[in-house]
């Protein structure tokens, strides 16, 4: 059974029916900005909470990619894009080898030299309005790679930031390296406030071990220690959640 809960929290049963709400959701909205001006900006996510909403994304045959235009929300500074890890290699994989070519592809290459890279990607993404971005929420509660304290005052774009150890963690959790020494002390990350400035955001997050993230998200107030918390603030934002991460709620 679907259910609405407050904040625009939509509860599904399961994992698959979290993907096909999300990626619909996601869909309308990237086919709407294509009607209304001939292309569509989105930013896109990675990690596994993101499976099921690409699944459900590259099946469809209704958005014509040519015309979309894609940025992504964050890489690791100091891995290459042949890396396990590497959000660049992921999307490659799970998105961009599935679907047409993109009218542009934005993928963040942190391992050569981050500044320049950070100041290229500043440039690039300002000449868009970003009609949508798909996003997850971490262990910690960040948002792109925005670790508490994140930073709600910058307006740069993207951000070198630095990764603390839970989300660290989270990396070798998840499978994508062997233990703590392996992963990357910092990242390129979208700032929190650009974030906020696409049209719509939709957040899918299942699996228990972010339902208390999830339950932060909706229920303490909004503050740096709790990055996510901050999204609430957003206009048109929805987060998709599991049976297993909503049970806090």
């Amino acid at each position: 059974m679907i259910k609405k809960i407050s904040f625009n929290v939509i509860r599904c049963e399961t994992q698959e029916e979290l993907g096909r709400m999300a990626g619909e959701a996601a869909i309308s909205t990237i086919l709407a900005a294509i009607q209304e001006r001939g292309q569509a900006n989105i930013v896109m996510a990675t990690g596994t909470a993101q499976y099921a909403t690409l699944k459900y994304m590259i099946a469809d045959t209704r958005i014509d990619w040519s015309k979309v235009v894609m940025f992504h929300l964050d890489e690791y500074i100091g891995i290459p894009g042949d890396h396990k890890a590497s959000f660049r290699k992921f999307l490659t994989e799970r998105f961009l080898d599935h679907v047409s070519p993109l009218k542009k592809t934005h993928l963040i290459n942190g391992f050569e030299d981050a500044d320049a890279e950070i100041e290229f990607l500043n440039e690039e993404i300002s000449k868009h309005k970003i009609d949508l971005s798909l996003i997850g929420i971490g262990e910690n509660g960040h948002i792109a790679f925005n670790d508490p304290p994140a930073d709600f005052e910058t307006e740069s774009p993207f951000i070198k930031v630095a990764l603390d150890d839970k989300c660290r963690m989270q990396q070798v959790g998840e499978g994508w390296f062997n233990d703590l020494d392996e992963v990357p002390t910092h990242a390129i990350s979208m700032s929190v406030r650009h974030m906020l400035k696409t049209a719509k955001i939709i957040a899918s997050i299942p699996d228990a071990r972010k339902a208390l993230p999830v339950s932060d998200t909706v229920n303490k107030a909004i503050d740096p220690w709790f990055p996510s918390t901050y999204i609430r603030k957003h206009h048109d934002c929805t987060l998709y959640v599991d049976a297993f991460s909503a049970e806090l709620l």
